[in-house]
């Protein structure tokens, strides 16, 4: 017997903070929006609405770098209870389509429609019904992508932004899949996409037929997944209320900070702030990760891995510090402090 069809839709919202922001004052319509930080405290923008990426802004981006190549662009100071509030208004739209609803951020999320309360047999007209919804409820547009998998109802998501709809049906997937450069794969950035490239690997479909011992020595361990996803094969299933594996907190300064026992209070702060979210969840993790930011923009990470995994707050912060102690904090000026835990796992009652 063969395997039974998925359904499946993607659905992403379109700038979905600026686009809040827009929405709840009028002036702002039409006009270039960001949401994120002062640029004189090294802010950095959260979302940008597409009258601000016409002019190359986008996320991530410093919020200096963007006023200059917006003069015009307004920024906003972001609001993420009141994301939080709509982003909760859009999930239950999605849920009482399917129960099988995995978020992916508040603004994005896998839906399998296979089988749903709507009783709609096809996915492109649930996607329809979804992006009315989601209009006349909250007033804002969402792009939606449907597919047989994840990986290309991903992918058709972004295909016509904003408000897009693309449907892949299982008779189009190797049309579409033509289509796509190699960037198109999960896992290959530019650095990536640059070495294969060089190999070339230029679309999604040479990756096939690529020399196997070529392959792996650019993209290592990855190579038989893409390879898999390079045929649009993509098994994984939808999976509601997935469980965080990570925790992680970070914290930009307006000044560099420069003397070691600084460094060493934020990192334990960030430490302590770590160890109250286990507490509160009931999570123990195995792993501490510390990450710093020097004044010019060299990043590196450090972590230890425990036998057995724990929450106590003086171990994750000893370690935390231990780890600090690895790097070149407190002789290198340094811009941003971070602190992590993975591998988390709930307590066992």
């Amino acid at each position: 017997m063969s395997e039974r069809l998925r359904r499946i839709v993607h659905i992403d919202m379109d700038a979905f903070y600026a686009s809040v922001e827009q929405r709840d004052d009028p002036r702002l319509r039409g006009r270039p929006v960001a949401v994120g930080g002062r640029p004189g405290s090294r802010g950095v923008v959260a979302a940008a609405s597409y009258e601000a990426r016409a002019f190359g802004v986008r996320s991530a981006m410093p919020t200096a770098r963007a006023l200059r190549l917006c003069p015009d662009l307004v920024l906003v100071p972001p609001d993420f209870p009141r994301y939080r509030a709509v982003s909760q208004q859009i999930f239950a739209i999605l849920r009482d389509c399917t129960p099988l609803v995995e978020p992916l951020a508040l603004d994005e999320a896998y839906l399998d429609v296979t089988d749903n309360l709507w009783g709609e047999p096809l996915g492109m007209n649930v996607a329809r019904r979804l992006k009315a919804r989601i209009r006349e409820e909250t007033g804002l547009t969402a792009s939606a992508g449907v597919a047989p998998n994840k990986f290309l109802a991903k992918i058709a998501s972004g295909w016509r932004k904003p408000d897009g709809l693309t449907v892949i049906a299982p008779g189009r997937v190797e049309a579409f899949l033509q289509k796509l450069p190699v960037e198109a794969l999960w896992g290959v950035g530019p650095v990536t996409a640059a070495k294969l490239r060089r190999l070339g690997i230029v679309r999604l479909v040479d990756v096939r037929g690529a020399d196997p011992e070529l392959l792996r020595g650019a993209v290592g361990s990855q190579a038989e997944s893409l390879r898999h996803l390079a045929r649009g094969e993509d098994p994984r299933p939808v999976t509601p209320g997935r469980p965080s594996k990570s925790a992680s907190c970070e914290t930009t300064y307006p000044e560099d900070l420069r003397e070691l026992r600084e460094m060493c209070a934020e990192v334990e702060r960030l430490a302590r702030r770590l160890a109250a979210g286990l507490e509160r969840k009931r999570l123990l993790a195995r792993t501490v990760t510390v990450k710093v930011r020097f004044a010019d923009f060299r990043t590196v990470t450090r972590s230890h891995t425990a036998a057995q995994p724990g929450r106590d707050p003086e171990d994750i912060v000893a370690r935390a510090l231990a780890l600090l102690a690895r790097t070149e904090a407190g002789k290198r000026p340094v811009r941003l402090l971070g602190a992590g835990v993975h591998g988390l796992l709930p307590e066992r009652r």
